[in-house]
């Protein structure tokens, strides 16, 4: 039985759950249970701190997570990032008082405040800068008001809350991150690990698609197509009527009302546009 560790707070837990319910799986708890059994799918899921999944994937514990990249990345444990999952997206940026600094490089002989000391530390090695780390476990922005630091690196978002703080980002970000799907090294490769990668994979793809049907005139079918080529191609039936044609092909959602309103502008009649529940691409 494959078990899978899925935030039990935060930003990411809502996401995670929903992506896993979607993909198939049973996610509903009867009030705060910390774990329940999928029999019919043959999984485990365990609703953990976020900080902890990447150490039980790392450690073996449990087969399967959904954490931040940046998690996964500052715990130091061997699990693999095996989906990019595009919810959560963040920046790990440095931070400081206004005009105080503008290079990693004026953190030479620096005190920086962070959550993600491993992170950090890393980046710092990587561009030959000596600085200490002073590890808190929130709330950073205050430390360089308080006298703890004299600079920050942390998740940023919209900015604001630093800006509050009379602190202002600088340098090239640390790091992007977003959910991640990651596995324990032993576990890659298993058929309910493939299984599970698929079917998120799956949900991700109907997100990102639509299904675009339509009618078109025989004539106008090498115009339409340039603007419906589905996936490898898409798919072409006859109608009654043999001058006309009926087409259905996959289209990027994001893409979809330019293509609709090109194609009504070409004559395409009965165009109508389904949203997916899982695409296998």
């Amino acid at each position: 039985m494959l078990r899978i560790a899925v935030p039990n707070k935060g930003g990411l837990s809502d996401p995670a759950i929903r992506l896993l319910s979607e993909a198939g799986y049973r996610t509903r708890r009867r009030g705060r249970e910390l774990h329940i059994t999928d029999q019919s799918n043959q999984v485990e899921i365990f609703f953990l701190r976020p900080r902890d999944i990447a150490q039980y994937v790392g450690a073996g514990f449990i087969q399967a997570g959904i954490t931040g990249r940046d998690l996964l990345a500052d715990s130091g444990v061997k699990a693999e990032e095996v989906l990019a999952l595009g919810f959560g997206s963040s920046t790990f940026r440095f931070a400081a008082p206004q005009g105080t600094m503008s290079s990693v490089q004026d953190l030479k002989g620096k005190r920086i405040a962070t959550t993600f000391d491993r992170i950090v530390q890393d980046y710092l090695a990587s561009q030959q800068v000596k600085a200490d780390t002073v590890h808190l476990d929130g709330a950073v922005e205050s430390s360089v008001r308080l006298g703890v630091a004299d600079a920050i690196a942390d998740v940023v978002e919209t900015g604001n809350t630093l800006r509050a703080a009379g602190l202002e980002v600088f340098g090239e970000p640390l790091m992007q991150s977003e959910a991640v799907l990651i596995a324990n090294p032993q576990a890659t490769g298993s058929a309910g690990l493939q299984v599970l990668q698929q079917r998120l994979q799956g949900v991700l793809n109907a997100r990102n698609y639509v299904l675009v049907d339509y009618n078109v005139h025989r004539d106008l079918l090498d115009k339409a197509v340039k603007y419906t080529p589905g996936i490898s191609s898409p798919t072409i039936s006859s109608l009654q009527d043999s001058h006309w044609l009926a087409v259905r092909a996959l289209c990027k959602r994001s893409e979809v009302h330019a293509v609709v309103d090109q194609l009504h502008a070409l004559g395409a009649e009965g165009i109508l546009v389904t949203q997916l529940l899982s695409a296998r691409i």
